[in-house]
């Protein structure tokens, strides 16, 4: 059974680094790696090491557990989910977050329906 392409390490990874505001060629300076590695990586085409995701994790600010399993930690109540959302809400204009502020209200509001 294949995994589905979000659930693998390489989207993880890819994930983390864009919601923390990376390039990969960063990334790659803070690793002293090439940034085509950081490429290869993330599109699943070369292995990552024990120590590498360890960096990665630590350069992004998730846990490994995250990065291999996509298990949802949570450390002082909030789940490295719900920090992701939050990194990509910070990038959004005021009208957006109104935007999506209602649409989770809304969402909200279905669910009891």
């Amino acid at each position: 059974m294949k995994e589905d392409n979000s659930t693998t390490i390489p989207a993880r990874l890819r994930q983390a680094r864009e919601a923390a505001g990376l390039s990969q060629g960063q990334v790659a300076k803070k690793m002293d790696l090439h940034r085509p590695t950081v490429t290869e990586i993330e599109a699943g085409r070369r292995r990552v090491s024990a120590e590498e995701l360890s960096l990665f994790a630590d350069i992004y600010g998730v846990s490994v557990n995250w990065l291999v399993h996509g298990f949802v930690a949570e450390e002082n109540g909030i789940n490295e989910r719900t920090l992701l959302a939050a990194r990509e809400l910070s990038k959004m204009s005021d009208e957006d977050l109104d935007r999506i502020m209602s649409l989770i209200k809304m969402l909200k509001t279905n669910e009891g329906a």
